[in-house]
């Protein structure tokens, strides 16, 4: 068995939330981007996730010079305190550009602005040092069957991701999927879907993706699974870990929170892909409960860090051994009892 090895954390700005949800207002003040990237270190974290306009914010109404400059300032700033940017990740779906879609907006001009804001995002992980351009295709998907073509659709991703490789040879594609949210239905719901589509671009071996529990859960899919299904193909870049109550809205709750069990099941299933040990982060998409007060404002972050590390324990001392016997005897019953037992502890 391979030594084991350390894992190292992350999160991003958006992280640390201030509680608002479309049924009334924010429970919590803004907080600046330079304070929570002070506490980064102090809760035992390695790398912060980026959105384009995290790193350089008003993106949109800035020269390609200024961008690179902010950018610099920005990388300067990691060094100086000793952390990483973990990837950057273009954010369409905040643009009125992108109202019918991105990538695959019915809309020549929206089509092409977003290609346009991709490249730039890739400009700025090169900067910022991190080859990962995430790819959270928000709005890619109609509410409207009738209004788009899919298969037009899967086209016009293509020739996106393709000026994407084309625009830089190292940068690779970490494919975020969702089956819904905020559209109706998506085009790439699953991990399947991204490695299917990657097949189709003009270099499939940049193309991989990025797993969130949430998001495996709203697909009816176990996230353990779809870790192991991407590290099949050695594609899995980065990890998105969370937890959700059921299939309804993407809840971002923190990692373990709901099902104990799955959380250590992907733990697990991380372990034994030696997830990690190619430099990969374990990043922790979770939001605070919307009645969080200012000062607990960042427990769901050291919760889920937490949860993690005791499960990787509890990972570690599981007895295969005696697991593998029950497997081999088919004594499911024995061996479903012997996890819940183990997760108990004594």
């Amino acid at each position: 068995m391979a030594k084991a090895h350390e894992y190292r954390f992350c999160f991003g700005p958006w992280n640390i939330s201030e509680g608002s949800d479309p049924y009334g207002p924010p429970t919590r003040p803004p907080a600046t981007f330079d304070w929570k990237l002070s506490q980064l270190k102090k809760l035992g974290f390695d790398a912060m996730m980026f959105h384009d306009d995290d790193a350089v914010p008003d993106i949109d109404q800035k020269s390609d010079q200024q961008i690179g400059k902010e950018a610099k300032a920005l990388k300067k700033r990691l060094d100086d305190e000793g952390i990483a940017a973990e990837m950057v990740a273009p954010r369409l779906w905040f643009s009125p550009m992108t109202i019918d879609g991105a990538y695959t907006s019915n809309d020549p001009k929206c089509r092409q602005y977003a290609i346009e804001r991709s490249l730039r995002s890739i400009d700025i992980a090169n900067i910022l040092g991190t080859d990962i351009l995430v790819l959270w295709l928000a709005r890619e998907g109609t509410y409207i069957r009738e209004a788009k073509d899919g298969r037009r659709s899967v086209e016009w991703l293509i020739e996106a991701f393709d000026a994407m490789l084309e625009h830089d040879k190292n940068i690779h594609l970490a494919i975020e999927p969702k089956p819904n949210e905020p559209m109706d239905h998506a085009y790439l719901p699953t991990i399947g879907h991204a490695l299917a589509i990657a097949q189709l671009t003009r270099d499939p071996e940049r193309v991989g993706c990025l797993i969130e529990s949430a998001h495996a859960v709203l697909a009816g899919l176990d996230p353990a699974d779809e870790i192991d299904f991407a590290c099949a193909f050695g594609k899995l870049w980065s990890l998105h870990l969370n937890d959700q109550n059921g299939l309804k809205y993407d809840q971002d709750r923190p990692f373990g929170c709901t099902n104990l069990r799955s959380a250590f099941d992907q733990v697990r299933a991380l372990e034994r892909n030696g997830y990690g040990r190619n430099g990969e982060y374990v990043c922790f998409d979770v939001h605070p409960f919307r009645t969080t007060r200012v000062e607990h404002w960042l427990d769901h972050l050291v919760n889920s860090r937490r949860t993690f590390l005791k499960l990787l324990e509890k990972a570690r001392r599981f007895d295969e051994k005696t697991a593998h016997k029950l497997i081999v005897d088919r004594h499911y019953q024995a061996l479903d009892q012997m996890v819940i037992e183990h997760l108990l502890g004594k």
